[in-house]
């Protein structure tokens, strides 16, 4: 199968000064299954089975993706980029360059 991405991708703090784009059922997968064995609670394990149900083709994408926002939010790891993303904006038109 194919690697499905997100509608937007979830931002993890990983360390003090670094943030982890998590853009795919792929790439939640690799997070959590990361995740040192000792840290891992029902909240873990809740998020691995929605990735893995994701994955599998049994829930809709979105469930992974709220599941690991969820997971990153209770641990106080969810995080938000503060830089602005270019291709987040409205490209300007010519039409909007002339409307002076």
């Amino acid at each position: 199968m194919s690697d499905r991405l997100f509608d937007e991708p979830v931002y993890v703090k990983n360390g003090r000064y670094l943030t982890l784009e998590i853009a795919s059922i792929h790439d939640a997968l690799m997070f959590l299954y990361e995740w040192p064995e000792d840290d891992r609670d029902l909240i873990y394990e809740t998020a691995w089975k929605a990735c893995c149900d994701a994955h599998d083709g049994v829930k809709p994408i979105v469930a992974a993706q709220n599941a690991i926002k969820g997971f990153a939010r209770k641990r106080g790891i969810l995080d938000q980029p503060n830089i602005s993303l270019p291709w987040l904006h409205k490209e300007a038109t010519v039409s909007d360059k002339l409307s002076a």
